[in-house]
């Protein structure tokens, strides 16, 4: 039995940047509360006290995702959290899920209550403040989803560093020869996979001088040839997956014969909802709710003033209700399998299993949970008839960059 790596800190790739977010939009909220709770209570409207306590609660929906992310950093290599403190986002994303769907529980109650016995409105003051709190709530999730951050990193890279030709590839591997750097790509942009090769500071050689094996784990080997494309030289025939192998590149020119091995490696990538932070989003969400409240209330009180249609502010309201329930229950379902710790990515778990088993070995046990934003735990039972240790199954795994904690369990039989 073994494990790859033995630190247990996983936060979010932008864990401290959305920390750092969310205590702005929390002192943009805070001060707002404060101006109007003092306005209202300065200028005798209760409408302006009622909206600053509603911005209280506001902000401290928000306090609970900040305090979240605080937590989360003092404490992520705190020995007693087994698997780390990633998951902290999403308990605080679960429970203000629930916090959402009680204030739509709320708002359709009260929305449902003044419809069928209307109350005076006060046109004057409701539809200034109603457009105070859409202009706030849009500068809130401005904030929150990343306005105003400038050079931030999306926490990885994917190597695309490349010479004088600008180009897109999947993989991208330089070449040291004897004449200068060439650069070897797995290109499959939109089209089938091609080798390409491109001169870095070297000479880009004839075509009919170039040829590259690949051989792969189990064996096989496949001879490409090149075609001359210009600017670029690319193989004739299709790269078969996965694009695990080791390619040999030889080059026949003046200079004499030369051969030079790369190694290219398969990598998965987990799905979106693998790498998404619920703390953050859930923070969103609750901004975003306000947001389109306050939407439907300012349509709802202009078409009342302009027409008399009283009842068109509640049904804003019960509208309103309904798209919060309809937030809260997804952020509630999302966050709720994680804290479960049921599987995360069917498709990984799928890929997974395959790359076990593809040797004749059986997967007697699999166990897939989210640990973090971005990273996954894994632990596997294999039972193999071949004298294969812990490590062999870990190299197979180590495409799939998510998996951030593995522990394999190997029976001979």
């Amino acid at each position: 039995m073994s494990d790859n790596n033995h630190q247990h800190v996983y936060l979010g790739a932008e864990h401290a940047r959305s920390e750092s977010r969310t205590w702005k939009v929390i002192w943009l909220c805070s001060a707002m509360m404060v101006l109007e709770i003092g306005g209202g209570l300065w200028f005798g409207s209760i409408a302006l006290v009622a909206d600053g306590l509603h911005m209280s609660t506001h902000a401290g929906a928000l306090l609970l995702a900040a305090i979240a992310y605080t937590f989360a950093r003092k404490h992520a290599n705190d020995p007693r959290f087994s698997f780390g403190t990633g998951k902290l986002g999403d308990l605080a994303g679960f429970s203000s899920a629930i916090i959402l769907a009680m204030i739509s529980l709320l708002i359709l109650y009260e929305a449902v209550s003044r419809l069928f016995a209307p109350v005076p409105i006060h046109f004057a003051e409701a539809i200034p403040i109603a457009c105070l709190g859409l202009v706030v709530n849009v500068a809130s999730a401005w904030l929150l989803s990343g306005g105003g951050d400038h050079g931030h990193s999306h926490g990885h890279d994917h190597g695309h560093e490349h010479g004088p030709a600008a180009h897109e590839h999947d993989e991208s591997k330089p070449v040291e020869t004897a004449s200068g750097t060439l650069r070897l790509d797995v290109f499959e942009d939109g089209v089938p996979p091609r080798f390409r090769l491109y001169a870095d500071t070297a000479t880009l050689p004839e075509a009919a001088t170039v040829e590259i094996e690949t051989l792969r784990p189990d064996g096989t080997r496949q001879v490409f040839r090149m075609t001359d494309q210009g600017t670029y030289l690319e193989s004739q025939d299709e790269i078969p997956e996965p694009h695990a192998f080791t390619a040999t590149l030889r080059l026949d020119g003046g200079g004499g014969a030369e051969s030079v091995a790369v190694l290219f490696e398969e990598h998965e990538h987990a799905g979106a909802q693998t790498g998404r932070d619920n703390n953050m989003r859930a923070a969103i969400v609750h901004v975003m709710a306000d947001a389109a409240v306050s939407v439907a209330v300012i349509i709802g009180l202009v078409l009342a003033k302009l027409f008399g249609w009283l009842w068109m502010d509640p049904l804003a309201g019960i509208i309103g209700a309904f798209v919060i329930a309809s937030w809260a229950v997804g952020l509630i379902r999302d966050t709720g399998s994680i804290l479960l710790d049921m599987t995360p990515d069917r498709a990984m778990e799928q890929k997974l299993r395959a790359a076990i088993e593809g040797g004749g070995d059986e997967l007697a046990d699999l166990h897939i949970w989210r640990l973090g934003p971005g990273h996954l735990g894994a632990i596997l039972s294999v039972d193999t008839a071949q004298g294969r240790g812990a490590n062999y199954y870990k190299a197979k795994l180590a495409r799939f960059r998510a998996l951030s904690h593995v522990t394999v369990e190997v029976h001979h039989s």
